[in-house]
């Protein structure tokens, strides 16, 4: 009777043990962390992970629970740590996957290639893998896209995502955002104006490469769209930088303007085949609200202030150009 009573008592002790390891709280912390499980961790990266983050004290109810629940093979994810969690609830939320989205901020950047690697360095997949469903043509066609065209693709905003999500889910969620961001009010103000989706973003790509000033946006994208309706090549140097695919250039010379390239709005008229970069949405409507002016002309102002001298006379604004040149040449910028 006495041994069994011992054994009853250890068992109930041994019990008491793994209930207090399952549902206390082995954490120091005050407030919300983060693991990230990516598909190179195993059941020992994972412990030393939740242990780091979570400052645990034991690691035991974690053990216990891998063992119940067969937990061999962790899910990839972003998983929270919160104070007063216990090691019984995080170590099913990662047996079952239950994750929590981060923010992905789709920032306003100049080329694909920098927007693939920024996406990247805050998602489990790299810009490769990325790269790589962006460049299957057939799949990007299905949704709409071509090379020249895929800008349009990212609207700069915030968006909820899976922190393990695939590239393909990565794109079509992407694609699903853009497209309610086109919401009937903004294709209607580019349909009265007889613009694509496609040709209003080149358009405010533009703009933006013009300028930062926000003020100015809806007045350069005016006296654009004033050129275009006449005919008048649209003569921006963002394009020829763009088509030289060199981005350190600060003043364009007279022999890069005869670079041939369907991107080159000084020897083509109308807009360039696609965006010169990915614009931000108040770019976009800028170009959907622009400025009705009846300006053909802007310099870059001679203070370097970022804004612009606007005219609809050439003669004044050849002037305007003579200030801006020699106010280059004062600071030595030939390229």
């Amino acid at each position: 009777m006495k041994k069994l009573l011992i054994s009853i008592a250890v068992i109930i002790a041994i019990f008491a043990v793994a209930a207090y390891a399952l549902f206390s709280s082995p954490f120091n912390i005050n407030e919300k962390t983060y693991i990230y499980v990516d598909k190179d961790d195993n059941i020992d990266s994972v412990r030393v992970k939740i242990e780091n983050a979570g400052r645990a004290s034991n690691m035991l109810g974690f053990t216990i629970t891998s063992w119940i629940k067969g937990f061999n093979t962790p899910r990839t994810g972003r998983f929270a740590i919160t104070p007063g969690d216990n090691l019984f609830n995080l170590t099913r939320h990662i047996a079952n996957g239950m994750q929590e989205p981060i923010k992905l901020t789709v920032p306003e950047v100049r080329t694909v290639d920098a927007m693939m690697a920024k996406l990247g360095k805050v998602l489990m997949i790299d810009s490769a893998d990325i790269a790589q469903v962006i460049n299957d043509s057939i799949f990007m066609d299905s949704l709409g896209y071509k090379k020249e065209t895929l800008p349009c693709l990212f609207i700069p905003n915030t968006y909820e995502v899976y922190w393990n999500i695939s590239p393909e889910i990565l794109i079509k969620k992407l694609h699903k955002e853009k497209e309610r961001f086109w919401n009937e009010e903004r294709r209607a103000k580019a349909k009265a104006n007889n613009y694509t989706i496609e040709e209003v973003v080149t358009l405010a790509s533009i703009v933006e490469s013009e300028t930062s000033y926000n003020p100015e946006k809806s007045t350069i994208a005016g006296l654009y769209i004033n050129r275009l309706k006449i005919g008048m090549p649209l003569q921006s140097d963002p394009t020829i930088i763009f088509a030289l695919q060199d981005f350190t250039i600060r003043r364009v010379t007279h022999e890069q303007l005869k670079f041939e390239s369907p991107y080159n709005t000084y020897i083509n008229t109308g807009l360039p085949p696609g965006p010169i970069r990915i614009p931000s949405i108040r770019g976009i409507d800028a170009v959907l609200n622009y400025d009705h002016n009846d300006y053909l002309y802007m310099c870059a102002k001679e203070d370097f202030s970022g804004s612009h001298n606007f005219t609809n006379n050439y003669n004044e604004h050849m002037q305007n150009a003579r200030r801006y040149q020699k106010a280059l040449n004062a600071r030595g910028i030939m390229k």
